[in-house]
């Protein structure tokens, strides 16, 4: 678990893969747009003897038997409480602290456009319930090793600006490297914030953030400000995500993956 969040209720819950039950009667996946999300519990879907799948992405491709997928929810968490009411479970201090969680991050705080009026209410019940947002605040969003600190500016030094890209809109991007890691001794979770400092970019529609996560595999983080569907882009380079964030697993050198991206954007 990513330091940011292993203060979260329930963690003791958790068990590793491999220690899942081989045939559970119930399956619930939730924030995964495609079974390849699963990774080595995909299996599961064909042994459990209901797959229920809670998501809030287009491009959900309906794995799994029973769906609870809503393209116009700001994030999972938002389903995923609908689901609570329905059931008659009351939100408690922990339950709030999670699902308050998970709304923050998949809203970007609060600052993505899918940010409605619901959202806010939904907010405020979970605040109501008994959680601190400030302090979840500084311990998601605020606090990072000095170390990453460092990273970003070398990641950040490297950021190329095309401003002739995506039609004319603009792209801006930067990649970072298992070395970069290795350098400053931070571990991949560090570098997921690095989009938001990216796209502030005035001159760019488009950002992308390109990371390295084995040989010649990267995965990457797609955001737009309004004018291009990244979804359609990550979909087409075999990821998925929303209009205006999306993301994919590029492989080659970081320069193909820019190029795949290139051309996409131009299509």
């Amino acid at each position: 678990m990513p330091e940011p969040f292993r203060w979260l209720p329930g963690l003791d819950l958790l068990v590793p893969a491999a220690a899942v039950f081989p045939a559970p009667d119930v399956l619930l996946c939730f924030d995964a747009a495609s079974a390849s999300r699963l990774g080595d519990l995909v299996d599961r879907l064909d042994t459990a003897g209901a797959a229920i799948v809670l998501d809030h992405h287009a491009s959900n491709t309906r794995f799994g038997g029973i769906h609870l997928v809503d393209p116009g929810a700001a994030a999972t968490s938002v389903v995923a409480e609908g689901l609570l009411a329905r059931l008659g479970v009351a939100l408690d201090p922990e339950i709030a602290e999670c699902l308050y969680v998970a709304l923050a991050t998949d809203t970007g705080s609060f600052r993505f456009d899918m940010t409605t009026p619901a959202v806010h209410e939904m907010a405020a019940r979970l605040i109501a319930a008994g959680i601190s947002p400030g302090e979840i605040s500084r311990r998601v969003f605020d606090t990072r090793p000095f170390g990453a600190v460092r990273l970003y500016g070398d990641v950040l030094q490297r950021a190329q600006l095309e401003p002739e890209a995506a039609g004319g809109v603009g792209l801006v991007w930067t990649y970072a490297t298992l070395d970069d890691l290795a350098r400053y001794g931070q571990q991949p979770y560090v570098l997921e914030p690095l989009i938001d400092s990216v796209r502030i970019a005035a001159e760019a529609d488009v950002s992308c953030v390109v990371k390295q996560v084995g040989e010649a595999e990267w995965a990457v983080s797609m955001r737009s400000k309004g004018a291009v569907d990244v979804s359609r882009v990550a979909v087409a380079l075999g990821g998925g995500g929303h209009r205006l964030a999306a993301g994919f697993t590029g492989r080659g050198s970081v320069g193909d993956v820019v190029a795949s991206i290139r051309a996409q954007l131009a299509a």
